[in-house]
């Protein structure tokens, strides 16, 4: 399972909001390949493991990738004063 922190969900919700204007609309974890994960705009598909912030939807993941994903954390980066998404390794939400 993957771990999504308070302050990633905060700022998943703020990316949704400001730059899609679809109401189905959710931010999907996709594999990359090479072991690269990105996002992309996507709709909820059945099986989806669903992060919401504050209950409204953000993100989903494909069970096959939530599960193999064991000990990561989407987390955010407010370096420099520019919030970025960030992978962490090692289990912590």
């Amino acid at each position: 399972m993957i771990n999504v922190t308070e302050g990633a969900k905060k700022e998943l919700e703020r990316l949704l909001t400001t730059t899609v204007n679809w109401p189905e609309a959710r931010l999907r974890l996709i594999d990359r390949g090479n072991g690269v994960l990105g996002m992309g705009v996507d709709i909820e598909t059945p099986g989806d493991e669903i992060v919401e912030y504050e209950g409204k939807p953000v993100l989903v993941i494909e069970p096959r990738l939530a599960n193999n994903q064991e000990g990561i954390t989407l987390d955010v980066d407010e370096t420099a004063g520019i919030v970025e998404i960030v992978i962490i390794e090692g289990a912590r939400a």
